[in-house]
């Protein structure tokens, strides 16, 4: 998939901008996306400055030095691009483009030279040579190579400015105050920037804009902001009109997307999603969440931020990844072995299982979710870590694509319906005792998981896999037949390990085709190890078939 480019813009300096470019890019790469920040504040860059904790190796180049290499007569852009070091698991990945060479001694400075090389360059006389096709290179190979490109844009109006704004976007990002220097022109701004798009000789759609109201403090003059909270809503409502659902007023759009002024955060250029993971409501990453969550997807489903910020957010940060389990399985002490034995049988189905770690005190410390649904296995009574547990996940069970995250309850003889506490009391439970034994509960499990309530047409699937396969005669007319079998087989197993019902079908007719022998000429007998890995692929399969048959 094509990655973004967004570029945050603002029309006066001091805003934010770069902070807020610089959290939300840590946010989204640790969310699992693929990130590029770029600085293109040429004249006062300050990117490499929050990043430079992260460095792990020391840039060689920057934008400056794109347009020099364009000069040189390079055709694609040079190797300037350096990764960061998020210290996380995530998935996710973080690089930087900074504005050109740092210091060898001092990341956090610009190198003695820099001056000198930006103030060569002469933009119109670049865009005269075919600077923007050049540029339009950049451009594909960066979304090429990541899900998000964020650029840091100069501010007022300018040939920077003019380039971040038109001819790179997607989307802008446009961040400004409560106060009359950013508002009167926010606006007008943005509409240049349109009309200069429309001029281009390459396809973009108009902007869509993501106004950020910044620094905004309304501890202590309660009046005050709320006026000026409805006046800078009024102003920007206009860049609201092509993404914002038509549910959602544009003044509580604008509430969720304002960045509260923390005075902490006002010294240094720092990183407070660093060391907010899991911030309160009234902390800057809490709003910066917001924002990262409503560019990670795409500016989509305001209506559910609306309703629900939280699951909203928690959407946005699971959206991209994929899950390590499909189904965590907690429980008391007391109902340790059964949880073993169901996990046991889980896994003999195919599903990904395993135990919960609820009752380790650390456990909610843990950002990483491993698991997409989370079965609780109740034995007379709930304990505490399973409520803190449960209610956890229920905060982040919502995905805004419908494809919903499930909690499951699971008793045990002797458990009261009605000591359940309320928001599990509601569910449809699921019986475990020790007559039946776990594997009936373990089938319910799995159909209620992959969406086929008592029957499971994926048996059709896997048993045309298994008729295919026994039907690989001994003997081919020619060796190159083998190859192309084994291949087939390979291809199978893998399906089998990813889920891919798609593909097994697929390749199911790959395999008839293949076995179909036309000649009745001298044959070949099919080589042990194919024959063994038929053997192997087809025990497994009838070992699926038999779990859901018994």
């Amino acid at each position: 998939m094509t990655g973004t480019v967004i570029t945050f813009y603002s029309y006066k300096g001091g805003v934010g901008r770069s902070s807020t470019l610089a959290n939300i890019a840590v946010l989204l790469a640790r969310w699992g996306h693929r990130v590029l920040a770029i600085d293109w504040d040429l004249e006062a860059p300050g990117l490499h400055h929050y990043f430079a904790p992260l460095l792990r190796t020391m840039p060689t180049g920057g934008v400056v030095d794109l347009a020099h290499d364009f000069l040189a007569g390079a055709q694609s852009p040079g190797p300037h691009i350096v990764e960061l070091d998020l210290a996380d698991d995530s998935g996710g990945s973080l690089a930087l483009l900074v504005a050109g060479i740092l210091h060898p001694d001092d990341p956090r400075r610009t190198h003695p030279s820099y001056a000198g090389r930006m103030q060569q360059i002469d933009w119109e006389d670049l865009y005269r040579r075919g600077f923007a096709t050049f540029l339009e290179q950049c451009r594909e190979e960066w979304t090429d190579a990541y899900d998000f490109v964020l650029i840091d844009s100069r501010t007022g109006i300018s040939d920077i400015a003019g380039i971040c704004t038109a001819q790179l976007p997607d989307r802008l990002v446009v961040v400004f105050t409560a106060n009359d220097q950013n508002l009167v022109d926010v606006v007008d701004v943005v509409h240049r920037a349109d009309r200069a798009r429309d001029r281009l000789p390459y396809d973009r759609p108009r902007h869509v804009v993501l106004p950020i109201l910044s620094r905004f403090d309304n501890r202590v003059e309660y009046e005050r902001a709320e006026t000026w909270q409805r006046r800078c809503a009024e102003v920007v409502s206009p860049l609201f009109g092509n993404w914002l659902a038509k549910s959602v007023s544009e003044e509580l759009m604008l509430r969720h997307l304002t960045l509260p002024y923390v005075s902490y955060w006002s010294f240094g250029e720092q990183l407070p999603v660093q060391d907010e993971r899991t911030p309160s409501p009234d902390q800057i990453s809490y709003a910066l969440e917001t924002v990262a969550a409503v560019i990670g997807q795409h500016f989509d489903r305001t209506d559910l931020l609306a309703d629900n910020r939280d699951a909203y957010v928690a959407a946005a940060r699971a959206r991209h990844r994929e899950f390590d389990l499909d189904l965590l399985v907690s429980s008391r002490r007391s109902a340790q072995r059964a949880a073993t034995e169901l996990i046991d049988e889980l896994r003999a189905l195919g599903l990904r299982a395993d135990r919960s770690l609820s009752a380790d005190a650390e456990f909610l410390d843990h950002l990483r979710e491993p698991a997409k649904h989370l079965c609780l296995m109740v034995d007379g009574e709930v304990s505490r870590w399973q409520i803190t547990e449960a209610e956890r996940f229920l905060r982040h069970a919502l995905d805004p694509d419908g494809d919903e995250r499930q909690l499951f309850c699971v008793l045990t003889r002797g458990t009261d319906r009605e000591r359940l506490p309320g928001f599990l009391r509601n569910l449809r439970h699921l019986e475990f005792t020790p007559q039946s034994g776990p594997l009936p509960v373990a089938r319910e499990l799995r159909n209620l998981i992959t969406g086929t309530p008592g029957a499971d047409p994926d048996q059709d699937v896997l048993s045309q896999v298994a008729a295919s396969l026994r039907a690989v005669p001994s003997e081919m007319p020619y060796a190159g037949r083998f190859v192309l079998v084994e291949q087939v087989v390979t291809d199978l197993t893998a399906a089998l390990d990813n889920g891919d019902l798609s593909l097994l079908r697929d390749l199911a007719v790959d395999l008839d085709l293949l076995a179909k022998v036309h000649t009745d000429g001298a044959r070949l007998s099919t080589p042990a190890p194919l024959r063994t890995a038929i053997e192997t692929l087809l025990d497994r399969l009838d070992r699926r078939l038999q779990a859901h048959t018994d």
